[in-house]
């Protein structure tokens, strides 16, 4: 059995899309501390964290981007949607800010020698990381799909499919309308996504990115990882 990470650190100023808040880490007690507990002397230490429910590697819930009355929060969708066969495609040559078309999405998925079976998640790496991670660019230069892209893989009965970016399609437009085509197709996306680059070539895994249980989540940060039996 192999474990790859798929996860992005999560740190005091992580990289975040600018409509949410910052992450902010800092040390709630630490070993300096002495404490105390009858004739017991002791020391602990732990960490504050403020963060969106959209920080760092996370998952949409439909209700971040749905707005029916019913669309499910991230404590309501089912587990099993987060463990889930998965396959990765190679779009790692797509040009920066990039709407990636229908015939690169087929393209890449005909190299891969894989086919998208119905309740798949699909990953699609852009190197993104590579080229844009810590950078000013890493909030506004990424590629992404185009709109007809989130249909055709909504056409093909996925789950959810996955970026390094921290939208699923280039800044500004198309990013609000591939968000509105996932509400309208019943599918989400995950971001902020990392070490895509390692499963290219190896064919079909198993995606594991269970979410945490926020009541009323739009989001919640995962810790995503690919198994290979």
């Amino acid at each position: 059995m192999e474990l790859i990470d798929l996860s992005r650190e999560l740190f005091h100023r992580t990289q975040t899309h600018p409509s949410h808040p910052p992450v902010i880490v800092s040390v709630w007690g630490d070993h300096s501390e002495k404490k105390y507990a009858g004739n017991t002397v002791f020391t602990s230490k732990a960490l504050s964290i403020a963060l969106s429910d959209h920080a760092g590697t996370h998952v949409d819930a439909p209700v971040h981007f749905d707005p029916r009355p019913g669309a499910l929060s991230i404590d309501e969708v089912p587990l099993e949607n987060f463990y889930t066969s998965a396959i990765c495609l190679d779009l790692s040559h797509v040009p920066l800010k990039h709407a990636i078309t229908v015939p690169e999405m087929q393209a890449a998925l005909d190299q891969s020698g894989q086919e998208i079976r119905p309740r798949d998640t699909v990953l699609l790496y852009m190197a993104t990381n590579d080229r844009l991670l810590g950078k000013p660019g890493y909030l506004h230069d990424f590629p992404g799909l185009a709109l007809e892209s989130v249909h055709w893989l909504a056409d093909r009965g996925i789950l959810m499919f996955g970026v390094e970016a921290i939208s699923p399609a280039p800044e500004g437009e198309p990013n609000y309308l591939a968000h509105m085509a996932c509400a309208e197709r019943g599918i989400t996306h995950m971001e902020c996504l990392a070490n895509l680059d390692r499963l290219i070539g190896r064919g079909r895994f198993r995606f594991i990115g269970f979410p945490l249980k926020i009541r009323g989540g739009t989001a919640s940060p995962i810790r995503a990882v690919a198994l290979f039996e």
